[in-house]
């Protein structure tokens, strides 16, 4: 994952599920992935700080059962389609799952359900866009970034999946 260190800082934090790092611009946060970002320390500018500081308190609420949405802004960065449909996944309710299909037709695209796939595994925001609440028209969890065991842990997490009794 790369950085533009001209307008991006950046911060790891430590979660339940395993380290996040969380990037972000005066725009809102640009990034939260598992992904290890190779960055130098980047000094940040007040608004980049407070952006950075919102998204790791709400990610600690949100880890402790406390929060359910988040409200940290988000700096999109993609097409309009995917900006659609990475806003679609944040009305994805907290312990609830959807399939991409549902997902599809609440855009208003049934057809698009392989366009929607793409889209959601694009997403840049880890965890507070949603998009471990989609899983396969079987109930199969499917492709997560960061690993099907963490899409597991998350939905379990959520109560939107009974916890494993053997892994």
């Amino acid at each position: 994952m790369t950085l533009d260190t001209r307008t991006e800082s950046c911060r790891r934090i430590a979660t339940l599920m395993g380290p996040l790092w969380i990037a972000a611009d005066e725009a809102g946060l640009t990034r939260i992935g598992f992904e290890a970002l190779d960055v130098p320390d980047v000094e940040s500018t007040p608004q980049t700080e407070a952006h950075l500081q919102q998204a790791i308190e709400e990610l600690s609420e949100y880890f402790r059962g406390e929060r359910r949405t988040f409200d940290v802004a988000l700096a999109p960065r993609g097409t309009p389609f995917q900006q659609r449909v990475w806003a679609a996944l944040r009305t994805i309710p907290w312990g609830q799952t959807w399939t991409y299909g549902q997902l599809a037709e609440h855009l208003g695209d049934p057809q698009a359900v392989r366009a929607v796939g793409r889209c959601n595994g694009l997403n840049p925001w880890a965890v507070v866009v949603p998009c471990h609440r989609v899983i396969g028209a079987d109930g199969t969890l499917t492709g997560y970034a960061g690993g099907l065991e963490r899409k597991r842990w998350l939905l379990e997490h959520e109560g939107a999946l009974a916890p494993a009794l053997f892994t």
